[in-house]
């Protein structure tokens, strides 16, 4: 299932092309590196003339769509959960594996917002009703969510009011849709809303996480050397200064 899934995204998407004759990198992503990564990919493109293809989604559905046989030669993960996952399966080249970046997580709310939500705790106001988190049995934004509302004692409280997403976006977009009264996204997450919601509180870096995104190529990948490639791309100066220029945050600076 998740194999026909994945070849009908890149099919619609219209970026599938001929990756059994080595001329496309296909990689899987966590969707809060979507706008880095085609950025990145854009940048290896023009420098090897290689196509890059991208599946962005939640880390545990491309986790899933990897066990199950998809051609993803590259995998980055907003966790280091699902990568260990693959790597205890023998599904990655665990000499490839490294962490890149590392994010953290912020409560946002609508812009035109006139609940008076300017901290966790305030999620506990009755007139809080609806608050938005990725799922947290595939979303690592929604497994880091619930890490700290559980560390902060808020979970119990909150758990009936919690409106599940497929991915971190989707959170997004649900606040910026005034859908919802409230999310847990992460930083990096938070531009490409244009406005639309309003950070009220960063969490503690000590309630959850640390949130730290590793990179690596797929065992037996149709294009060993491609994936390599790009992977040195993600961790080089240039791959660095993009990821950075788009929020994120060296892996290694907490």
């Amino acid at each position: 299932m998740y194999k026909a899934a994945f070849w009908m995204a890149l099919i619609v998407t219209g970026s599938l092309v001929s990756s059994a004759y080595g001329q496309t990198v296909i990689v899987g992503a966590a969707i809060s590196l979507k706008e880095a990564f085609n950025e990145i990919g854009a940048a290896y493109q023009r420098q090897t003339g290689t196509e890059v293809a991208f599946s962005f989604g939640a880390s545990g559905e491309l986790e899933k769509q990897i066990e199950a046989g998809a051609p993803i030669d590259v995998f980055a993960s907003a966790a280091e959960k699902e990568m260990d996952d693959l790597q205890r399966k023998n599904l990655i080249v665990a000499s490839t594996r490294s962490d890149f970046v590392r994010n953290s997580l912020v409560l946002v709310v609508p812009a035109g917002s006139k609940l008076q939500i300017h901290s966790f705790p305030d999620l506990e106001k009755p007139a809080v009703t609806k608050i938005a988190i990725g799922d947290p049995n595939i979303v690592p934004a929604g497994q880091y969510a619930q890490e700290l509302l559980r560390n902060t004692q808020l979970w119990p409280k909150l758990e009936s009011r919690l409106i599940v997403a497929e991915n971190v976006r989707q959170v997004l977009d649900y606040v910026s849709r005034e859908e919802v009264d409230a999310g847990i996204v992460y930083a990096t997450d938070v531009p490409i809303a244009h406005g639309k919601v309003t950070i009220v509180a960063r969490a503690a870096d000590n309630n959850y996480g640390p949130i730290l995104y590793p990179v690596a190529a797929i065992k037996d990948s149709r294009n060993e050397k491609a994936a390599k490639g790009f992977i040195d791309l993600v961790l080089s100066p240039e791959g660095s200064e993009i990821l950075k220029k788009h929020g994120f945050e060296p892996a290694n600076t907490k």
